[in-house]
């Protein structure tokens, strides 16, 4: 795993990104000793997977509305 220095990373953020988009993640080091981990957003097949909401609502109904919906239009 890559690890830079605050400084690096902020003079070269893009190709930080495409070598945490490749390797899985980079460290960036500060000065005091504090350390974060860069790493890419897992994709999944849907943009709204793992959103949680306050209703118990199944997938099929919201397909099913979905599909009303643009029916409807």
């Amino acid at each position: 795993m890559l690890v830079v220095t605050y400084s690096e990373a902020r003079q070269n953020f893009a190709s930080v990104l495409d070598k945490s988009k490749n390797d899985g993640a980079v460290l960036v080091k500060r000065a005091d000793g504090s350390v974060f981990r860069i790493s890419p957003e897992v994709s999944d097949s849907s943009p709204f997977a793992g959103i949680k909401t306050l209703f118990d609502i199944k997938h099929d109904d919201i397909m099913q509305s979905l599909r009303e919906s643009r029916e409807e239009n």
